[in-house]
């Protein structure tokens, strides 16, 4: 309510307010005149980026980007709540086309949250108020069921023999498949893997995957030989990467891209349902779960048996 529609009795209940915290209304003007000038767009993102994780960068810097191309010179304090939304509709409608695309609503939520995570850094500096945020008002688009089931044993047979009969390094992407069938882990996951991580003695692998989440897995004998062997091979240092082209140089998440768009050319039906390295996981982990719910009653029967 402004100063013009609030009646009498709000403006004395206001003022008697403030008078009890010891705050006049000329400290409120002073202080809002206080708060720095806020940057321009070009300006604070390279801050926000230099002061989030390596995961935030990635998953946003591509947004952050578009941000810049868009308003660049614009203050941040400046967008409004329907300015963004134009924005986040502009890049449902621009985005590229990949084989998982589901018409651009990823696009517009990635591009919401990552304001959102700029304009709570902003808050944080103290350049806004959160009242101010104008991302906090603009919805994200729903996200629609996902796609991915589990995959039938022959199906995953499939994959792994086309994995390794095709591509150049066919040693190094059937080792991914193994690796990430047995773990269910995320890309990220493999990525961050190094020989030190490796605990031959119990057949255990440590996982650092999203949101800073750290597991020791699991892992067959013959996993754990095979992999031994790759960063021998490969001559990577403890510390290092452990998955390597033969060149040395480390693996990124385009060795993934690359992968799955091979297995497709051979596989129609892995290209036609948009299969994925986290359908691994998910395959992986709904067999964990039947076999789970499987043992379940036999405990129960048995413990009936002791009574």
């Amino acid at each position: 309510m402004s100063a013009g529609m609030a009646g009498k009795a709000e403006l004395d209940a206001a003022r008697l307010l403030l008078a009890r915290m010891g705050i006049s209304p000329a400290d409120l003007v002073e202080a809002a005149a206080a708060r720095p000038l806020a940057p321009t767009f070009a300006e604070y993102v390279p801050v926000v980026a230099g002061a989030v994780s390596a995961g935030t960068r990635r998953a946003y810097g591509s947004y952050w980007k578009r941000v810049v191309e868009h308003w660049g010179q614009r203050r941040i304090d400046e967008p409004t709540p329907s300015e963004i939304e134009r924005l986040a509709e502009y890049v449902k409608t621009h985005v590229v086309a990949r084989r998982n695309a589901r018409g651009g609503r990823s696009a517009a939520e990635h591009l919401i949250a990552a304001l959102r995570c700029l304009y709570r850094r902003a808050v944080a500096d103290g350049l806004l108020s959160e009242a101010d945020n104008p991302a906090l008002k603009v919805a994200k688009p729903r996200r629609l069921p996902s796609t991915r089931r589990a995959l039938a044993d022959t199906r995953l047979a499939e994959i792994n023999e086309v994995a390794a009969a095709t591509g150049d390094d066919p040693a190094l992407d059937s080792l991914l498949l193994r690796l990430h069938s047995e773990t269910a882990c995320r890309r990220g996951g493999a990525l961050a893997l190094r020989p030190v991580d490796l605990d031959p003695d119990q057949c255990l692998v440590l996982l650092r995957e999203k949101g800073e989440t750290v597991r020791w897995q699991p892992v067959s004998p013959t996993l754990m030989r095979y992999l031994q062997r790759h960063a021998e091979q490969r001559h990577t240092a403890e510390t290092g990467p452990l998955f390597r082209y033969r060149s040395g140089q480390p693996i990124t998440y385009r060795r993934y891209d690359h992968l799955w768009v091979r297995i497709g050319e051979h596989l129609p039906w892995v290209h036609a349902q948009q299969i994925s390295t986290h359908w691994l996981r998910q395959t992986t982990l709904t067999w964990v779960e039947r076999n789970r719910l499987r043992r379940r009653p036999l405990v129960r029967r048995s413990f009936r048996q002791r009574r």
